[in-house]
């Protein structure tokens, strides 16, 4: 009797994942979410930062001064990467216009008297205005303003102290007493692409799998497919392989999904990867289990395969921003913060990151394997309840259906 129902339960099981697999691919909707859509985001958006810095931003140069100084500043700061010296206004004021015109995205002001100054050995100041409402953009054009004015003012300096009789090495010792090595980790060139990429892909893979498992929950109810969603044979007790075929299709498809994302998208965008990726698959077959059995536990709610899409399209960019990517998760207020765990993300970004981009161990990442286990087995659970749930109901339905026809 045992035996008998171990192989019931695994024909249910492989009949449901055929069912499922069929279904996906006869859906033109979830087929574009389960597969066009991992095709190309990744690759769309990793073109997108391709570039991966923001160099050679237009800015313009107010010459007060129109000295051998400082054009010589001026041609420093055009040398920097990150900006462009694209016009000279004489006026502040033309600046200005140039900037709200948006020719330019910063301005850079030599004062009257700047090489006079110098000379003098009296303090001098050159003001750099950017755009703060454009946070990139500010960040390149005050770091080139920077990096311009202090190389300028080094070498005034050592000069100055040369001029003293002081050998190059010894003006080099006074001028910088402590020297300041600085090292960028992990992404040594700070990077956008690299910095955002990699997390992202993991919030494509978990958003385009819970609309598209949604949707098609949401198809079942609103064409009446009670029968498909309960196979004539079964009863409500067998939910549990009922649950596991559905989900074997879809974790199926979203394994090939992540290979494609994390392992041949990275090598084309030459994103970091310190780690080999069958580690990665360590991390990522609990997250995908965990997304899939969330989707299966939402999917019951939606009526009609739009509300689907709907509703995690809302979602999505409260998921990015509490996912600890594009803001750091200490900065989050606690009770969102702890809220966002029911998301598998959450949990899966910060140990992705540490696992591909620094190369740790699969010991320093434990606690998120153990966490991401944990919510596969909890939202399973869930899964099971709500389609047994659904199941009588739709049970009910098919009965009052034979009983109309009757």
């Amino acid at each position: 009797m045992m035996i008998k129902r171990i192989k019931d339960g695994f024909t249910l099981t492989a009949n449901c994942f055929t069912q499922e697999l069929k279904a996906i691919f006869k859906d033109s909707g979830a087929l574009l979410l389960f597969v066009i859509a991992i095709l190309s985001y990744p690759v769309i958006y990793s073109i997108g930062y391709e570039k991966e810095l923001v160099r050679d931003i237009p800015v313009a140069v107010v010459d007060m001064d129109k000295t051998a100084s400082s054009r010589l500043l001026a041609r420093m700061a055009d040398a920097t990467e990150q900006i462009n010296v694209k016009d000279k206004p004489s006026s502040l004021q033309e600046a200005k216009d140039l900037f709200y015109k948006g020719e330019v995205n910063g301005v850079l002001l030599i004062p009257k008297d700047f090489e006079k100054d110098l000379y003098h050995g009296h303090q001098t100041a050159v003001s750099v205005y950017c755009d703060a409402s454009y946070f990139l953009l500010y960040k390149q054009v005050l770091t080139a303003g920077v990096m311009s004015s202090s190389y300028f003012s080094a070498g005034v300096e050592m000069k100055k102290l040369m001029g003293q009789k002081k050998s190059y090495e010894q003006a080099l010792s006074a001028r910088d007493p402590l020297a300041f090595k600085a090292y960028y980790l992990y992404n040594p060139s700070s990077a956008y692409g690299s910095f955002v990429m990699p997390g992202m892909i993991l919030v494509i893979l978990q958003q385009t799998l819970l609309i598209g498992i949604g949707m098609l929950g949401g198809t079942t109810r609103e064409k009446k497919r009670y029968k498909f969603m309960v196979p004539s044979s079964s009863k409500s007790q067998k939910v549990m392989p009922l649950v596991l075929g559905h989900s074997l299709a879809y974790i199926l498809i979203y394994l090939f999904n992540t290979v494609f994302g994390l392992l041949w998208v990275y090598d084309w965008f030459s994103f970091p990867d310190k780690s080999g990726f069958f580690k990665i698959l360590f991390l990522m077959i609990p997250f995908i289990m965990a997304v899939t059995f969330l989707g299966m536990t939402m999917s019951v709610l939606f009526k009609r395969r739009e509300h689907s899409l709907m509703f995690m399209v809302f979602l999505s960019p409260a998921i990015l921003f509490v996912s600890g990517l594009s803001w750091p998760s200490s900065a989050i207020p606690p009770l969102i913060h702890h809220l966002s765990y029911v998301f598998p993300t959450t949990a899966a970004i910060p140990a992705y990151l540490r696992l591909r981009t620094m190369g740790v161990d699969l010991s320093a990442i434990s606690n998120e394997l153990w966490f991401l286990m944990g919510q596969t087995v909890v939202y399973f659970l869930c899964a099971c309840a709500a389609y047994k749930l659904a199941m009588k109901q739709a049970f009910k339905k098919i009965d009052a259906e034979e009983d109309s026809i009757d």
